[in-house]
């Protein structure tokens, strides 16, 4: 970042899940839409006997999607990253979006991060916990 660049803020939240969405080749509308209700149903904060046992709903936390189009990255072999398996920017873009209107249609709120930019993400993982929750095609 250069000293004349401004730092602008597009979503922040406080406790609850932060995704980082990565949209590959032939992603499907119908995997956003299961993702998104396995992000809400996913028990992964703690209950009374500090299990984890409570949904996003359930334990009154927040959600985040930010766009990631790294997490497509083939990095199998050499010494460069390929992104390849990355869908295209249209495509990435149109059902990033989706993901994020169900979001706000289901929770009445949802922060983002902004596609395509190179942006600063700040996160403070609450405990020792990150998940990696892929959704396979119908």
């Amino acid at each position: 970042m250069n000293d004349h660049d401004t730092v602008r803020e597009t979503g922040a939240i406080g406790r609850g899940l932060m995704v980082l969405v990565g949209v590959e080749r032939g992603d499907t509308r119908a995997q956003a839409d299961r993702l998104l209700q396995r992000l809400l149903a996913y028990r992964v904060f703690p209950d009374e006997q500090d299990r984890m046992n409570l949904d996003l709903r359930q334990a009154g936390g927040e959600l985040m999607l930010v766009p990631q189009f790294t997490l497509a990255a083939d990095t199998d072999s050499g010494n460069r990253p390929s992104f390849s398996g990355a869908a295209p920017p249209e495509q990435g873009r149109a059902l990033f979006d989706h993901l994020l209107s169900a979001a706000r249609v289901e929770l009445g709120r949802c922060a983002t991060g902004e596609f395509g930019a190179d942006m600063q993400v700040r996160l403070v993982n609450d405990g020792p916990v990150t998940f990696r929750l892929r959704v396979a095609p119908p």
